[in-house]
Formats: structure tokens, C-alpha cells, sequence
């Protein structure tokens, strides 16, 4: 018997009043091409972003952002991953559109990775790379 390696699941979210969503469209096809289960929710507040990550047991959270806010949402949502215990056993990624000077601060917050523009090879490569440094939750 030959014991399969777990898939890596994925849950992409946007924060409310986002209108774009062919990057994140895009980044799940790159993502499930990479052999990695994807969950899309859409348009949702930090708050459900964490709870739905929690029911569908993801490993990864990625956020799509164009329209602003994302220093103040990203805080709003490491919160809530932080109350519902998550935090540290959970990887973060946002993408989208955004000032390159706010890379450093969303890495501060707990991001793994902040992308302005990126290649499947790179975003799953920040992914492996995130999980190989991650302590299984117990």
C-alpha cells in the first residue's frame, strides 16, 4: 500500500467591496494545476474569511486585494485568526494591487508572502516553503 501525500488546500478570498476577481480566478487555476485543493469564497469579512477557513480545514489563506484597506483588513484578519488559534499554523498570502511599500508591513502581520505580480512557480514555492517552516497545530 502506498500512503498518498496530503493535498495542500487552499481557501482565496477577497475582502468586501472588491470588484476584480479575474487575478484570484487566475492564481486558483495556477494553484489547482499545482496539484493543490482550492476553495474560493469571495467577497467576505475577515471574520467569515477565518471561520470558513476553519470548517474547510485549509492550510493556506489567500487574499485578493485591488481596492485598498489592506493594511487594515489583513490586521482585522491575522485578529481573528489569532482568537480562533490559527494563526500560527496557518499560511498567508495576499496579492493583488497595492503600494510595494506595504509588503513589509503584511509580512510583519504574519504574511508569508505579499505578491504584486507572481508566477505559479513562485507562489507555490512561498507556499512549500511556508509549510516546511510550520509547526503542525496539535
Amino acid at each position: 500500500m502506498v500512503l498518498s501525500k496530503k493535498k495542500i488546500k487552499v481557501l482565496l478570498a477577497q475582502f468586501p467591496l472588491e470588484t476584480h476577481n479575474r487575478g484570484m480566478i487566475t492564481v486558483a487555476s495556477m494553484l489547482k494545476d499545482a496539484g493543490m485543493e482550492v476553495v474560493l469564497i469571495g467577497n467576505e469579512l475577515p471574520e467569515r474569511i477565518i471561520d470558513t477557513a476553519i470548517q474547510e480545514d485549509v492550510d493556506v489563506i489567500g487574499i485578493s486585494t485591488y481596492c485598498g484597506g489592506e493594511i487594515a483588513l489583513a490586521a482585522d484578519l491575522m485578529n481573528a485568526a489569532e482568537q480562533q488559534g490559527i494563526k500560527d499554523s496557518t499560511i498567508f498570502l495576499m496579492g493583488g494591487i497595492f503600494p510595494p511599500k506595504n509588503i513589509p508591513k503584511l509580512k510583519e502581520m504574519g504574511f508569508s508572502g505579499a505578491f504584486l505580480s507572481a508566477t505559479r512557480e513562485e507562489i507555490v514555492a512561498c507556499i512549500e516553503e511556508a509549510l516546511a517552516g510550520r509547526q503542525p497545530s496539535s
